[in-house]
């Protein structure tokens, strides 16, 4: 990287790695760069607070780019009759995929039914309907999944998403891929997302409206003194804040008893999802929402172009959330449950990739891990400075969590309620509209003849408009690194999106590891650090 790099832009004196000393008490100091902590940047810079957010590693490192990469209500949650949650993430679909149009895009989903099939069900709805119709015990009935998907279709207020349809899998293309004998699926919508670019889009705009962001910042210790937050910071750096936010996901509780010296109310369940990527495994757009045999339900969604992701899986975490990783059983459980719909069956042979997150889950006493709850617990402290914990959430409602967020804030600081202003405000590269997706990728093959139509399509869809404002003007776009990553990208990367390695720009700002080989990897590693150990 070239020896002049800068942090990203709006962040100001004092956002890089070389600041030092006290500064000027802050509104709210932020720990964790996740997506919930940078949505709550975000929307705290836009009301005028100044704001500081740290994060330990790099933005999205852990959970946050490990999801499912999907903005949906939650299909299966309707069977716990948790509707409110259900209502708020269905409206959030739309708004979402009108700030983002460039990160987010409508897909359809597949899913086939079995009438023969039984799962165990321990769910509200299926113990009622045990004890309603016996015969019907661990079974899905079809009537049942088109009333599920007909509140679907009503309960969030769609407008610009296509409603359910009935497919007729001995005639329809997407029967291709499924064993024979299936004969009837239904097709719903819901809403593919780049997770860890939303959350560097966040951060950007967040910094771009005078948040400092921080990565590589470890918080050593956070003390409360006379009314202000005192924040140490693992290179020895002060900081002092009115109030203080726990965003750490899987590391909430570590952070309020070991980091802040607060008593905790609440507990952290933390619940491993772990995803397998494949090589493609069917050539049309369409994403599959599968029935496992234990009740849950696994999707295959089509993935950086050549890929299907596989997941996920729901496993309580014991160990340290950085050491989660995909284990054997589940990478068993989720080709199991995969190949009981494919007609050709896929093997450990077949995986290129794993990939795991642990969600830090308000710990409700669930039973299981898969029926702990996703929705958001908000946890203030009862007394002095204000210092607020956040237990759980989804990729869906970060936006409206940091809308809660500040409505428990503002108060708190002595400010006065502000507007909320996020859901009409375009993330950086979506000033455009929700179908001009299509016009912009034609503008940027016009302007940019050196880059292939592929090229055109995956930064076009990284960074909607800011793409000219990367590579306007570029006479030399560099060295090419191989699938077409240039080094003016990279060096975007650098100094916009706080990039700092390797795996940064080719696992979280991108996808591009996956193209590369071992050889084209270390060039990029390379170019961060010349020291830089090879990646495997």
């Amino acid at each position: 990287m070239p020896s002049g790099s800068e942090p990203a832009a709006g962040a100001g004196p004092g956002a890089g790695p070389g600041a030092a000393g006290a500064e000027a008490v802050t509104d709210l100091f932020i720990i964790g760069g996740g997506v919930n902590g940078c949505a709550i940047a975000r929307d705290a810079a836009g009301r005028g607070l100044s704001v500081r957010l740290a994060e330990a590693g790099d933005l999205a490192q852990a959970t946050s780019s490990a999801t499912t990469k999907l903005i949906h209500g939650g299909l299966r949650y309707l069977e716990y009759l948790d509707l409110r949650l259900v209502r708020e993430a269905l409206a959030e679909r739309e708004v979402l995929l009108a700030m983002m149009p460039h990160l987010a895009r409508p897909l359809r989903f597949v899913l086939p039914v079995d009438p023969a099939a039984r799962y165990e069900d321990g769910t509200p709805v299926g113990r009622a309907l045990a004890r309603l119709a016996p015969w019907l015990r661990g079974r899905r009935p079809a009537a049942l999944l088109r009333a599920g998907l007909f509140l679907y279709d009503h309960v969030g207020g769609r407008r610009r998403l296509p409603a359910t349809q009935r497919l007729d899998l001995t005639h329809a293309p997407e029967g291709a891929v499924l064993r024979a004998g299936l004969r009837l699926a239904y097709e719903y919508s819901d809403v593919q997302v780049d997770d860890a670019r939303l959350v560097v889009a966040l951060a950007r705009d967040a910094s771009a409206r005078g948040a400092r962001i921080e990565t590589r910042a470890q918080v050593a210790e956070a003390r409360e003194v006379a009314g202000l937050w005192h924040i140490t910071l693992g290179d020895g750096r002060s900081f002092s804040a009115r109030a203080l936010v726990n965003a750490a996901g899987p590391w909430a509780a570590h952070v309020i008893r070991a980091i802040a010296g607060q008593p905790a109310r609440g507990g952290v369940r933390m619940v491993r999802g772990s995803h397998l990527v494949t090589r493609r495994l069917h050539p049309h757009d369409k994403a599959y929402l599968l029935q496992g045999s234990d009740g849950r339900i696994v999707f295959l969604t089509p993935f950086e172009g050549d890929f299907t992701l596989i997941g996920t899986t729901d496993v309580d975490q014991q160990a340290d959330p950085a050491t989660a990783a995909c284990s054997e059983a589940e990478r068993d459980y989720l080709l199991a449950c995969a190949n009981r719909w494919l007609r050709t069956p896929i093997t450990e042979a077949d995986v290129v990739w794993t990939f795991s997150g642990v969600r830090g889950l308000f710990d409700d006493g669930a039973g299981s891990a898969s029926a702990a709850s996703r929705d958001y617990v908000l946890e203030m402290a009862p007394s002095g400075a204000p210092c607020l914990s956040v237990f759980g959430g989804k990729l869906t409602t970060h936006r409206r969590l940091a809308e809660s967020v500040l409505a428990r804030l503002l108060p708190a600081l002595g400010r006065d309620a502000a507007p909320d202003w996020t859901a009409g405000a375009p993330l950086p590269g979506g000033d455009f509209p929700v179908d001009g997706l299509p016009a912009l990728m034609q503008a940027a093959a016009a302007d940019f003849p050196w880059l292939d139509a592929g090229q055109v399509r995956r930064m076009a869809r990284a960074y909607g408009t800011e793409l000219w404002a990367m590579l306007g003007g570029v006479a030399d776009p560099g060295a090419d690194f191989g699938a077409g990553l240039r080094e003016v990208e990279l060096d975007w990367m650098a100094r916009r999106e706080w990039a700092r390695s390797a795996e940064d720009a080719l696992f979280r700002r991108s996808k591009l590891g996956l193209h590369l080989d071992a050889g084209q990897r270390a060039a990029v590693a390379r170019w961060f650090d010349p020291d830089a150990p090879a990646m495997h």
